[in-house]
C-alpha cells in the first residue's frame, strides 16, 4: 500500500470514529432514578446477608481446622481417617456460604 492509500485508510477510520461516537452521545440519558425505601432495605439486607453467612461460614472452617488438626497432633496414625471428613465439613460449610451469596444476588436483581 503507498502513502496516498494509507493517508486514505487513516483518515476514513477517524471519520468513521467521530460519526460513530457523535451518534452515541446523542442518545438521550436516562434520568437519574429515585431509589424507595423498600430498595434501600433489600440492598442493606443483601449485604448484611452475605457478610454475616461469611463471618459464621468463617469462624466455622476454622474451629473445624482446628478440631481436625489437634486429633491429628494427638494420633498422627489417624491422619488419614481425619482428614476427609474434615474436608467433607469445610465443603458442606462454604456451601451454606455461596447459598447465602445465591439468595443476595437475587435480592439485589429485585431492585429497580
Amino acid at each position: 500500500m503507498n502513502k496516498l492509500g494509507k493517508i486514505l485508510v487513516s483518515v476514513g477510520a477517524a471519520m468513521v470514529t467521530m460519526l460513530v461516537t457523535a451518534a452515541a452521545y446523542a442518545q438521550e440519558a436516562a434520568g437519574p432514578t429515585a431509589f424507595n425505601d423498600r430498595d434501600k432495605i433489600i440492598g442493606l439486607a443483601a449485604g448484611l446477608g452475605i457478610g454475616i453467612a461469611a463471618f459464621g461460614g468463617a469462624l466455622g472452617q476454622g474451629r473445624a481446622a482446628a478440631a481436625a488438626l489437634d486429633g491429628i497432633a494427638r494420633n498422627p496414625g489417624a491422619s488419614d481417617k481425619i482428614f476427609t471428613p474434615m474436608i467433607l465439613g469445610l465443603a458442606l460449610i462454604e456451601s451454606l456460604v455461596i447459598y447465602s451469596l445465591i439468595i443476595s444476588i437475587l435480592l439485589l436483581n429485585k431492585i429497580h
